[in-house]
Order: structure tokens, then C-alpha cells, then sequence
């Protein structure tokens, strides 16, 4: 069957002497994966719709859904080049990728299409990049069932004093002092990050305007959600390595 969707390139992979494997995340079929003939050529076609991060416009043919397709035409709507040029930005720009690549399965994901079009260009127009992937990794969380509960206490529901919240990944979300004592991996939370918490999980990356957030604030909302991703997800992901490296090194 011939499929035609806007799709963004999250993986490119060199196949044979002249082909690509490309993932796509399309606006109508979530995750796919299509083989690109001749895109390593540089008079292919497909050779500038092939590369990493590319928003365009996409046709393939799949015979069978969760099959490898076969990629017909790309037509670019943005091709996001500053993305590949800039250290720093392309790797927050592969971790959003990544993200998707490995906690969304084969034809689902679509709701985040527009979330991952919007946060990739808020990166190249120069939004906070911590903060654009902290948004997205909650809209993943979000998307594969694992978001935090941040409304009330998962344990007895009541509401939560901002000033002693505190946080279970084991529990699942905000816990209230009270019950915070026989929650044995619960931390702290300060009372900036637990407001910017909520107030991020309801978030629309396509709304999102000017943020100014302390470099302190930052580093704890990094902890938390660090934490809650490897808790629940339990995979390292080589792009987050590779920011930490980087800023850990002023680069």
C-alpha cells in the first residue's frame, strides 16, 4: 500500500554501497521504518530528505504494517540543517530522536509528531534547549505510560504542599509528607521545580513562548527526571551521555 504522510527523519543509517534505513516518525502512521535506494549517492533524490531530523513530506509504499517500506519521494518542509551543524543543539536534537526511536514501538507515536516538529524548532530558534527536552521527554513519558501523577499524592490523594512535596518514582508520583515517610525512594523536591513540573506536563511544545528558568532550577529538574527515566525505562541513552559530557566541560 502507498503511504503519504509529514514524517521527520529520527534515524539514518548506512545501508550496502549506496542505500539508506531510514526510521520516520510520521503524522499518520507513528514510527515507521523505509529503505531509501541510492540515498547515500549525492545526486540521489533522496539523498537531502534522508538525512537526520529532516520534517518533510513522505511517500512510501509498506506492504505489510510493521514492515520495512520502501521510500519513494521526499518532499522538505524543513530541512533543520542548523541542527546538524551545531555540536550541542544536534545532540539535544538526536535525544529527542532517540527517545522516540527507543521508547515508542513500530506504528505508534503519532500524537508526538507535532510535539517532536515543534521542539525541533524551537531548538534552532534558540529556546532553552534543557528546557525544550525536558518538555519532550515528559510528552514521551506521557505517551508510553509512564508520566509522572503530580496532581495530588499517589498514596492517599490529597493535595500537596508545595513547600514539602516530595518525589517516588517507585510510587509513581508526588508523595505528601505524611506519606512520604513509607516511601522508601522518595526525594525531596524544591518548590520551583515541583511548580515548573506541573506546569510542563500540561504543555504544549507548539505554545511554547519565552522561559526563563535558573540554572539551579535546571539541574534539579534534570535530577528528577533522570532519575524517573532510568527508573522506569532502565536504558542508558548515548546522546544524554554525550550532552552531560559537554556541559560538564563548558563546551
Amino acid at each position: 500500500m502507498l503511504y503519504k504522510s509529514e514524517a521527520i527523519v529520527i534515524r539514518s543509517l548506512d545501508y550496502g554501497e549506496g542505500h539508506k534505513i531510514l526510521l520516520l516518525l510520521t503524522a499518520e502512521s507513528g514510527k515507521v521504518s523505509v529503505m531509501a535506494r541510492g540515498a547515500k549517492k549525492p545526486r540521489s533524490r533522496l539523498a537531502a530528505a534522508a538525512q537526520m531530523f529532516t520534517h518533510g513530506e513522505y511517500t512510501y509504499y509498506q506492504q505489510n504494517a510493521g514492515k520495512m517500506g520502501t521510500l519513494n519521494h521526499g518532499e522538505i518542509i524543513d530541512a533543520h540543517q542548523p541542527l546538524r551543524e551545531h555540536l550541542l543543539l544536534g545532540a539535544y536534537a538526536a535525544y529527542l530522536a532517540e527517545l522516540v526511536d527507543r521508547l515508542v514501538a513500530d506504528q505508534e507515536g503519532r500524537a508526538l509528531f507535532p510535539q517532536l516538529a515543534a521542539a525541533l524548532e524551537a531548538l534552532e530558534r534558540g529556546k532553552d534547549a534543557a528546557i525544550v527536552a525536558h518538555l519532550f521527554e515528559l510528552r514521551v513519558l506521557e505517551e508510553t505510560g509512564y508520566a509522572p501523577m503530580l496532581d495530588a499524592c499517589v498514596q492517599c490523594r490529597r493535595d500537596i504542599d508545595v513547600e514539602r512535596a516530595a518525589i517516588s518514582a517507585g510510587a509513581g508520583g508526588v508523595v505528601c509528607a505524611d506519606c512520604r515517610k513509607s516511601v522508601q525512594d522518595a526525594i525531596a523536591v524544591g518548590a520551583k521545580p515541583f511548580k515548573l513540573l506541573r506546569l510542563f506536563q500540561r504543555t504544549d511544545l507548539r505554545r511554547l513562548g519565552n522561559v526563563s528558568v535558573s540554572e539551579e532550577t535546571k539541574r534539579e529538574l534534570a535530577r528528577i527526571l533522570d532519575l524517573w527515566i532510568r527508573h522506569h525505562i532502565g536504558i542508558p541513552f548515548k546522546s544524554r551521555h554525550f550532552i552531560e559530557q559537554m556541559e560538564k566541560h563548558g563546551l
